[in-house]
């Protein structure tokens, strides 16, 4: 991939690149993959009799059983809460939140993913992006980089190169590439 550059054109300031055949179709199984787990997330999310009368749409109460969508969608509060307001324990504060919430920020997430996929040519090629694109594109690649980091365990103590024979690497390799698209993104389009 080459790095993201930004250009004026008539039709306003647009973000470009160029992904080969092999990156484009990593970067389409990912996210693929992740919209895939948010999907299933939002349909299993149980009918509620108030919001079939009113629209309203309401989201899963609890948090995700599977580690990765748990990355994606974490609880509204951390397990210090309770430390810094003693007053307030009330267990379904989390739940009720995510019921209310959960389903727009799904819609966010897949409406990112989906920017990806429409903008990535599926055999490679130049990317063209408009600021407000590639704003989805962060948001996105941050998706992805998050999933991708829980389901290889990454976190503080991992190193940036892992043991060829370790069988972590290669998707190491593909998180690395991953921040570095997000990073060069990132400096395009910091004014």
């Amino acid at each position: 991939m080459r790095t993201w550059s930004r250009k004026n054109s008539l039709s306003g300031v647009k973000i470009r690149s160029e992904m080969d055949g092999r990156e484009a179709s990593v970067l389409r199984s990912l996210v693929t993959s992740v919209l895939g787990l948010l999907e299933d997330r939002s349909a299993s999310a149980p009918t509620d009799d108030l919001a079939e009368l009113t629209g309203l749409r309401t989201g899963n109460p609890t948090a995700p059983a599977d580690a990765t969508l748990a990355r994606l969608l974490p609880d509204f509060f951390g397990a210090g809460r309770d430390a810094v307001d003693p007053d307030s324990r009330d267990a379904n504060d989390n739940g009720a939140l995510r019921s209310l919430y959960e389903p727009d920020i799904i819609d966010a997430k897949v409406a990112a993913g989906s920017t990806i996929l429409r903008t990535v040519p599926v055999e490679g090629g130049k990317i063209v992006l408009t600021p407000e694109q590639a704003e989805q594109w962060l948001y996105g690649l941050n998706d992805i980089r998050l999933a991708l980091g829980t389901t290889i365990g990454i976190d503080a103590d991992t190193p940036d190169e892992l043991d060829p024979d370790d069988p972590r690497a290669p998707h190491l390799d593909v998180y690395h590439w991953l921040t570095w698209i997000q990073d060069s993104l990132v400096q395009v389009l910091l004014p």
